[in-house]
């Protein structure tokens, strides 16, 4: 379609994104730490331009057409490289005081050195390259009762419980959906279930994303009507007041 009939643009990227559309932080991608993007983007349109941080776009999509449809408290964990959340307090996009709430990957910082390449070998040697193929074949080779595999998933399991439960105990959510790699890895969903039951004082319901790989993007195209919906109803109360 063409660029002029486009009323807002929903963009999702992994960082801490601040409100003007900064990438404040971004580990995933180093050289966009500092990227104005939503202004760089904004010299290709003429209309709005919306950056949100991807984990927080995915739970607003979860919410709106995926496995959080009936729940409106709910954490959304991207998980993947450095794992990432998003969250729905009472309906509401919780993004925390400068936009880096639910960046769980950073609980490796205290005192858990191991980073995820390590985690997920089954060599002397971290997993290079760390990606979705790769983790896929490790999980495959678990399933075949492969020892260093079995134990690889073990910790890589035992990492994403500890993130996830510090999530729950702080926001008490109704539901957890997992995304990112995870989602496709049916692996994860029971032993995660299981140690979350061990770990939290209210275990949440688990379960996987319905939306998969397109759950950021719908998301961010959620955000952008949102914003234009907004501004209709702004215009529509106006011109009602001046009636």
């Amino acid at each position: 379609m063409p660029r002029g009939s486009l009323r807002a643009v929903g963009v999702g990227t992994p960082g801490i994104v601040e409100a003007d559309g900064t990438v404040a932080l971004g580990t995933a991608l180093p050289g966009w730490t500092g990227l104005g993007l939503g202004e760089r983007l904004g010299r290709s349109f003429k209309c709005p331009v919306l950056v949100e941080n991807d984990a927080n776009a995915a739970v607003v999509a979860e919410h709106w057409k995926g496995a959080a449809r009936e729940t409106d408290d709910v954490v959304f964990v991207l998980a993947g490289l450095s794992p990432g959340a998003g969250s729905l307090i009472g309906g509401r996009l919780h993004r925390g005081y400068g936009g880096a709430a639910g960046e769980i990957g950073a609980l490796h910082l205290l005192g858990r050195e191991a980073t995820p390449e390590t985690l997920l070998s089954t060599t002397d040697e971290p997993l290079h390259p760390l990606d979705e193929q790769a983790v896929t074949a490790v999980f495959a080779q678990a399933r075949e009762g492969d020892q260093r595999a079995l134990a690889a998933v073990d910790r890589f399991n035992h990492r994403l419980v500890h993130d996830v439960a510090a999530l729950v105990l702080a926001l008490d959510p109704e539901l957890v959906v997992i995304g990112g790699w995870a989602a496709g890895l049916d692996d994860v969903l029971e032993p995660l279930r299981r140690e979350l039951a061990r770990y939290c004082l209210r275990p949440p319901k688990v379960t996987l994303s319905l939306l998969g790989e397109a759950a950021v993007a719908t998301g961010a195209v959620r955000l952008a009507l949102d914003h234009v919906e907004e501004q209709l109803f702004a215009v529509e109360g106006t011109v009602t007041a001046r009636r």
